[in-house]
């Protein structure tokens, strides 16, 4: 059950829906590409599978070259949705970010850009920067308080940012209201996280669109079924060896869309998630249904 519902999600859910297009005249392509810039996080969240003291921080970043491979084939396949650096990173430790934003807007000229950070790297110079090199959208999750809070959104202010540019998010609720985000136990991740959130025992039977409408890469190239698989348990390939319509077109993306448009999540990692995956992407679930045309098979699990 939601009990806290982002507004973002209806901003983001609108994008998604008008930038459905198809590539080859009849596949329908991702309206959002997510990319997981780096390892590691400079903050350590009650509610982040970080908060588990296993879970791994690694120095380590995409090289441009391999961010250049993925946009330029986007390019080539008739991408024109959103473009997303957030995942399992904070992405302003990475001291290319300014460069990556270029690059993106340089091969992607007409996609909408979107930063999520925790605003603890920012300052006016920054933010400035960010923008100049191509950022469309900054969406900041403040978790101190109702200061910083007032404090980055007179920041966004006086860098002369436009309402519509930036989205400030109250991320230092209490407990009882997800702490202000729409919350999930990214893929059963969070059993051992400071705010635990138990895995399922019985995969939920209902229809998850993640995997019809959003293109999601780790910064060392692998693809992942999704944003929430937070335990990296599902790679699908890597972008270092295959081509990006190649990994969205592969035989286990499209066993993997069979089974979650038809209900059926009994297969690791999706079998112990509990994300309502129906929030956003729904005309993206009708036209892959409508393209395979055929039932579910058992190649996923």
């Amino acid at each position: 059950m939601v009990r806290f519902y982002d507004p973002s999600i209806d901003r983001k859910k609108e994008q998604v829906s008008k930038s459905l297009h198809t590539g080859h005249g009849v596949i329908p392509l991702p309206s959002a590409i997510e990319i997981s810039p780096s390892g590691t996080c400079n903050r350590v969240c009650a509610f982040c599978p970080r908060s588990d003291p296993d879970y791994p921080d690694l120095k380590e970043f995409v090289t441009p070259a391999l961010l250049d491979k993925l946009v330029s084939q986007a390019a080539e396949a008739g991408f024109a949705g959103i473009f997303i650096f957030s995942g399992f990173a904070e992405p302003l430790i990475d001291v290319n970010i300014y460069d990556l934003v270029a690059l993106v807007r340089r091969r992607l000229p007409k996609t909408h850009i979107e930063l999520v950070t925790n605003g603890d790297p920012l300052n006016e110079a920054r933010l400035r920067r960010l923008f100049d090199s191509g950022l469309s959208l900054i969406l900041i999750s403040v978790y101190d308080g109702p200061e910083d809070f007032e404090r980055l959104q007179a920041l966004c202010r006086d860098a002369g940012l436009e309402e519509g540019r930036y989205v400030v998010r109250k991320r230092y609720l209490p407990p009882e209201e997800d702490f202000g985000i729409t919350m999930s136990n990214r893929a059963g991740m969070m059993e051992n996280a400071e705010h635990s959130r138990p895995s399922l025992s019985q995969a939920l039977q209902r229809d998850c669109y993640y995997p019809s409408y959003e293109f999601f890469m780790d910064y060392n190239g692998d693809v992942l079924l999704c944003a929430h698989d937070w335990g990296k348990k599902l790679i699908v390939g890597n972008l270092n060896d295959r081509g990006f319509m190649d990994l969205w077109t592969s035989k286990l993306m499209m066993t993997v869309r069979r089974r979650v448009l038809n209900g059926d999540r009994n297969f690791d990692p999706c079998r112990i998630c509990d994300v309502d995956g129906t929030l956003i992407g729904r005309e993206h679930a009708d036209a892959w249904l409508n393209f395979m045309g055929s039932p579910a098979t058992e190649e996923a699990g």
